[in-house]
């Protein structure tokens, strides 16, 4: 009897331990706060999010983290140093534009202030912009300055059609970051200029930089100039030699190795 209970507890202490070591992966729902109507009239919130099971949403990208111990949590308020207690990642998307809400909240200088302040004591911050015609910039370079870095207001890896994937073809293959995915797909991106203290993480085939890295204090920043691990681009629908799925996985567990021991 004492034996059993020795193991029963045993696995307890090991779960409990388990579950205090997982980090909070923490998505931003403040900055990107798209709503549409549905067939009931009803306004519904979309687009980059975990629930989102669809093409739009996050929801591959999020399981990767789950499978890397972490779990995932939301922030639909501005993010004071307060909001983002006990977060270890913070991930911001494609922050609004009044094209996609009537009255975007935009990344202001105080905005910009904080998270850099939570970066700078040991917070790792993912960055993913778009197109200049899909997401709002010139605030997100207020944060993005912070770190060396600026979105430009251009068009990398531009994509006609279903019949031009390879023209959205990127090659990781020996890249430090991305330890299994060899070549992923990545459509219509805006390049990132920078300047120290951040540098270039990975360039598509014009050499243009499209995805940069800065360590800021005790902190690491990751910025790609799209958001590119939605669902639909790793849910089967590219064709075969496309490993956007492994990059989700290889993305996670890199982001999670870069969380101050």
């Amino acid at each position: 009897m004492r034996l059993k209970y020795n193991i029963i507890t045993g696995l307890i202490l090991t779960a409990s331990a388990f579950v205090a070591k997982a980090q909070k992966v923490t998505l931003d729902y403040y900055f990107n706060h798209e709503v549409h109507q549905m067939a009931s009239g009803k306004t519904e919130r979309y687009h980059y999010t975990w629930e989102d099971k669809t093409n739009t949403g996050f929801s591959i990208f999020g399981d990767a983290f789950k499978r890397a111990g972490a779990h995932l949590d939301t922030l639909g308020a501005a993010p004071t140093l307060n909001n983002l207690k006990g977060t270890a990642i913070y991930i911001i998307v494609d922050p609004d534009t009044k094209k996609e809400s009537p009255d975007p909240n935009y990344i202001e200088a105080n905005d910009a202030g904080q998270i850099a302040a939570w970066v700078k004591n040991g917070g790792v911050l993912l960055m993913l912009a778009n197109d200049s015609a899909n997401v709002e910039l010139p605030h997100f370079n207020n944060l993005a300055a912070k770190f060396g870095m600026h979105f430009n207001d251009d068009l990398q890896n531009h994509v006609i059609n279903d019949q031009h994937f390879d023209d959205g073809a990127v090659v990781t293959a020996g890249n430090p970051v991305f330890k299994t995915a060899r070549k992923i797909f990545m459509k219509d991106v805006c390049s990132i200029g920078v300047s120290p203290p951040a540098k270039p993480g990975l360039k598509n085939s014009n050499g243009a930089v499209i995805i940069a890295i800065a360590k800021y204090g005790k902190g690491t920043v990751f910025a790609v100039g799209d958001p590119w691990f939605y669902n639909e681009y790793m849910n089967g629908r590219l064709p075969p030699g496309f490993d956007n799925d492994k990059a989700a996985n290889d993305i996670a567990q890199w982001l999670i190795a870069q969380i101050p021991k």
